[in-house]
């Protein structure tokens, strides 16, 4: 598993014109050039730092065979772009530009333009990829319901797609930001069409044996327990599928339309058209998922230590939005709370749902910075659960998880640089740039014998002798 997060960039500026996010992002990555000699480059934690396009600064954790791994790595990265804003800022002032740089973990600016939280899980080559998209989509549809970030619409009529797919015309708290900037279910484009589910057949592993599902529809979170959830019962899913066992036909049958409206129904109960006519509500289907999953759980076992508070928390979710109380999950839901501290902001303020300062509220609830953001800030307070602790997402800066060939990519990276050689490397491959000849390549995302690699530096270091 491995999640991909696009970050927003926005400046204010006094006195001057702001930058333009690109020139903010040549300056956040200008040390990671001087490192790396690339604005595209693998850290020593195995994760890839980049710049995307439109200028998005992207974090990519490495490949991870734990949830605790992952949410650990996924943090890290967080923490690694604000050193990238905080060292870009005394650029800035000392070039002249006194502005405040604000980096946002969420899917859209205040411009319409969209950028994603993208999930990879490896699956077996042998399972049928259209069957299995198709057996996805209704979960990943409604999946949102346990794992939106929540957003403040106060313009509906400016969403994408507004006259094809209408939503609620009235300004509102919705469960998903992601959710209405999604253009097709099934597609190999990841920006043009903007999919549910990618379908381009990268596996960055032995291809023979793997593919990569490339999931591009869920929410940035900042909820570490939102996290565990989304990319825990998602695994769920796939192992459920892959072990062969049949699904019920949940087939949607406008699944576009039908992931708007259920982001814009806080009540779970919008019905949803499927292929034949009947109509399920995305309750019905996340109930539906939950179930099968217990089923699964009861027969095999559990394969992880998290499962039970997965489980639980699921099961907690469905039953919030069923009642319409979100008491038991306004900690550990992202959307439940930030539901919660608005709900609480606006009566005290007597404030509504078009008011600008809930919008800005909502921006300012993914900001990444430790001593601003509102989120970071709940957390700090006690009004956001964690699953890590802070001693796991600082390991995770400069370590790998161990289960992974990321183990190597560690390994490789610190020998070259102690050596001094120009290197380059992908998800699979390491080269010493000036031994061409001697590049490793690693289709086994599970391989961690590092000897591997201090074996290639050996034979390097006895040919220059």
């Amino acid at each position: 598993m491995g999640v991909e997060t696009e970050y927003g960039v926005h400046t204010v500026h006094p006195t001057k014109r702001p930058l333009a996010p690109d020139e903010v992002a040549r300056y956040m990555f200008k040390p990671v050039v001087d490192w790396g000699n690339s604005s595209n480059v693998f850290i020593s934690n195995g994760s890839r730092l980049y710049l995307d396009v439109g200028s998005h600064p992207e974090y990519a954790t490495a490949e991870t065979t734990r949830l605790d791994e992952l949410l650990a790595s996924d943090a890290a990265g967080d923490a690694i772009m604000h050193r990238l804003v905080t060292k870009a800022q005394q650029a800035m002032a000392d070039d002249g530009f006194d502005g405040q740089v604000y980096l946002y973990r969420n899917n859209a600016d205040s411009l319409g333009n969209s950028y994603g939280s993208h999930e990879n899980y490896m699956i077996e080559r042998t399972t049928q990829y259209r069957r299995l998209a198709e057996a996805l989509l209704p979960f990943m549809v409604t999946r949102q319901l346990i794992c939106g970030s929540g957003v403040v619409i106060q313009d509906p009529n400016v969403l994408p797609l507004v006259e094809q797919f209408p939503t609620r015309s009235d300004p509102h708290f919705a469960f998903s930001q992601r959710a209405d900037y999604m253009y097709e279910a099934i597609s190999s484009s990841s920006t043009r069409a903007r999919p549910m589910i990618n379908t381009r057949d990268e596996p960055h592993a032995d291809s023979s044996k793997f593919r990569r599902l490339h999931v591009i529809v869920g929410d940035s979170n900042m909820s570490e327990t939102t996290q565990l959830l989304r990319f825990g019962a998602t695994d769920l899913l796939l192992r459920i599928i892959e072990a062969g066992k049949p699904l019920s036909n949940l087939q949607l049958a406008h699944p576009v339309r039908a992931i708007r409206n259920v982001s814009h129904d806080l009540t779970g109960n919008a019905p949803l058209e499927l292929v034949g006519g009947r109509t399920m509500t995305a309750l019905e289907i996340q109930e539906y998922y939950l179930d099968m999953a217990q089923e699964f759980l009861n027969k095999n076992g559990e394969h992880h230590g998290y499962l039970k508070q997965i489980m639980d928390l699921w099961e907690r979710t469905l039953e919030a939005i069923r009642s319409q109380n979100y008491s038991a999950i306004d900690t550990e839901i992202d959307w439940a709370i930030k539901y919660k501290f608005f709900n609480a902001y606006a009566h005290k303020n007597n404030l509504d749902w078009d008011t600008a300062r809930l919008v800005q509220l909502d921006m300012s609830y993914h900001d990444i910075d430790p001593q601003r953001g509102l989120f970071n800030l709940l957390e700090a307070r006690g009004a956001a659960a964690r699953v890590l602790t802070d001693a796991q997402v600082e390991a995770a800066h400069n370590n790998p998880p161990a289960t992974t060939r990321a183990l190597l990519r560690h390994r490789f990276i610190h020998s070259a640089r102690a050596l001094g050689m120009d290197y380059s490397m992908d998800w699979t491959h390491m080269k010493l740039n000036h031994h061409p000849m001697q590049t490793l390549y690693i289709r086994d995302a599970f391989e961690t014998d590092i000897s591997i690699v201090d074996e290639l530096f050996a034979k390097v270091a006895s040919a220059d002798l």
